[in-house]
């Protein structure tokens, strides 16, 4: 089984940072991608960011300058450091994992609240 534990988010006010963590329990070789997801209140869930297990990284346009993600191979966790916060990624932010050999895996979700 796969398991990602999410960590980092919280309220802060437009123009602040935050940095999400998700630390994933798998084999470390078995992965191919992680990345985050956002669901805001009656949204459909939307990419925000990807890494691959080579480093190349995809953003969406609307945090693109604003969120950097990046990945601690040897901790098997992936971050998403978010500057510049504006009241429109006020939402629920999931990490995801794809793997050849384990498939597609999500976690819990970790809010995050921008106050204008």
């Amino acid at each position: 089984q796969v398991q990602l534990v999410e960590s980092g988010g919280g309220l802060v006010q437009a123009g602040g940072s935050l940095r999400l963590s998700c630390l994933a329990s798998i084999r470390r070789f078995s992965i191919n991608a992680m990345g985050w997801y956002r669901q805001a209140p009656g949204k459909q869930r939307e990419l925000v960011a990807t890494i691959t297990n080579t480093g190349s990284t995809n953003y969406a346009d609307s945090v693109k300058g604003r969120f950097t993600i990046s990945r601690d191979n040897a901790k098997n966790t992936v971050y998403l450091q978010m500057t510049s916060l504006k009241p429109e990624d006020t939402a629920v932010y999931y990490c995801n994992l794809y793997s050849s050999y384990e498939g597609t895996w999500w976690g819990q979700g970790t809010p995050v609240t921008v106050s204008s």
